[in-house]
Order: C-alpha cells, then sequence, then structure tokens
C-alpha cells in the first residue's frame, strides 16, 4: 500500500488535510463536494490547483465515477425523443465539461434518483 493509500485509509471520512509548511503540520477544513456541479471549469491549472487545496470528492460521488468492469455491467437502449434544442444544449454542457452527452444524461438522473431516494426516506 502507497503512503498516500495509507493515509486515505487513515482519514476516511475525515474532513480536514494536514498541510506541511516548514517542519510543522497546518489543519486544514475542506469543502466535500458532493455533486460534479460545484466543480468549477478552470482555466488553468494554477485555478484547478486552488480549488482542490480547499475542497475534496465526496466517496459516493468518486465511487460513481469509476467504470465498473464492463464484462459484469448490464445495459439496456433506451429510446428517448426530445426538441434538438434541448439535446444541443445537452450536448454543448458535456462538450464544456469534457464529457460525453449520454454520459452525462446518465449522471443527471442518478442524482436525481439519489435525490429522491433521499428525500423519500
Amino acid at each position: 500500500m502507497t503512503e498516500e493509500e495509507q493515509l486515505g485509509s487513515e482519514n476516511a471520512g475525515s474532513d480536514t488535510q494536514e498541510a506541511k509548511g516548514d517542519g510543522e503540520a497546518v489543519a486544514r477544513k475542506l469543502h466535500v463536494v458532493t455533486s460534479w456541479e460545484e466543480v468549477p471549469f478552470c482555466d488553468s491549472e494554477e485555478a484547478e490547483a486552488a480549488f482542490w487545496e480547499g475542497n475534496r470528492l465526496d466517496l459516493r460521488l468518486m465511487e460513481q465515477s469509476v467504470a465498473p468492469n464492463p464484462g459484469i455491467t448490464d445495459s439496456v437502449t433506451v429510446t428517448l425523443r426530445m426538441d434538438p434544442r434541448m439535446l444541443a444544449r445537452i450536448k454543448r454542457l458535456a462538450r464544456e465539461r469534457y464529457l460525453n452527452y449520454q454520459s452525462m444524461i446518465k449522471q443527471w438522473i442518478s442524482e436525481r434518483m439519489e435525490k429522491e431516494l433521499k428525500d423519500r426516506d
């Protein structure tokens, strides 16, 4: 196990991160990102690095992002009819996020389904 993996398992569920500077550890509170909508589009690597210094992904969001073994998953084809202008806007949004538009739609459906189930409980 690498040092990063060990730190990750030791700090599982923790919202603090230790930053080392001048031989002294400083604890910082990290914001937990629970939706991809919270992640901004960054113009530079520096801006992206600055964002991730104070934020971390929720474990459930990371797990959703990992592609499962393709040999195990079953999928069915679904046909949706929608306004061509709406589809064009969806494709544009997906392109801005460097996503496949169909994957983004599936992600939206998954997030909404989670919210509905959570609100029901």
